[in-house]
């Protein structure tokens, strides 16, 4: 159970009622993202108020109206999941800032310039988020702001989401201890082990991630490693 120090609330107005609970902002959103989250974990109380700053509660009249019971588990799940989590200023830049960067991230390894068909750095990535005044929701997963920013960044900046595949061949010195490496990296679509015991492969990755696959592959095989770009498919 979260501290009431660390707790903000969680606001639902319903059937003409306000009803709001004290909660742990990061359990909270992660509820309402669909995540496997233990109610009981994330709430302050295990009290419904009419107003949480001044300890109001709500009467069981009230909440059996609008919530068909009196539950106080049930109904503080249907408050966070339809209804407003008052986050403070500080609590909802972390959380921008943090999805920001996950954001931003995800991007630098999926996507590419497809006029160069090389990744953006996440520097460039961020300055066109900026340029584009995009503004980060909290309360939206990562996937949903990924769309977003996609759409808004496309006109300042080319860029697609792109698989590529491309065949490797490690020789035999390396091949038995770096497979693993490899296949961390993607989807190995096909593979053969050779007569001399070098091995070799066709992998698909994000278009984004080529450049940490060559430089994995060099490290590990100290530059024996041979590659090349087999096919290309833009999203």
């Amino acid at each position: 159970m979260v501290t009431l120090d660390n707790a903000v609330v969680a606001r639902y107005k319903t059937h003409g009622e306000n009803f709001e609970i004290l909660v742990d902002p990061d359990g909270a959103l992660a509820l309402r993202r669909g995540e496997n989250v233990n109610i009981e974990d994330i709430i302050a109380v295990e009290e419904i108020f009419e107003s949480a700053s001044s300890g109001e509660r709500c009467s069981e009249e009230a909440l059996t109206k609008a919530f068909g019971t009196t539950n106080s588990i049930e109904v503080a799940k249907k408050i966070i999941t339809n209804g407003e989590i008052q986050l403070t200023a500080e609590q909802r830049k972390k959380l921008q800032d943090d999805k920001k960067k996950k954001v931003v991230n995800f991007i630098a390894r999926n996507a590419i310039n497809p006029q160069t068909m090389t990744p953006h750095p996440p520097q460039r990535i961020e300055k066109a988020m900026e340029e584009a005044k995009f503004h980060i929701d909290p309360f939206k997963s990562v996937d949903e702001v990924v769309k977003e920013v996609m759409k808004a960044i496309r006109p300042i900046i080319p860029i697609r989401f792109e698989e590529v595949e491309i065949a490797v061949k490690l020789p035999a010195l390396y091949a038995p201890k770096s497979y693993g490496d490899v296949a961390a990296f993607g989807q190995i679509i096909k593979e053969e082990w050779q007569n001399d015991g070098s091995w070799i492969c066709v992998i698909k990755i994000p278009a984004g991630m080529q450049t940490d696959l060559y430089d994995a592959l060099n490290r590990i095989t100290k530059g024996e490693a041979e590659t090349k770009l087999v096919k290309k498919k833009g999203a």
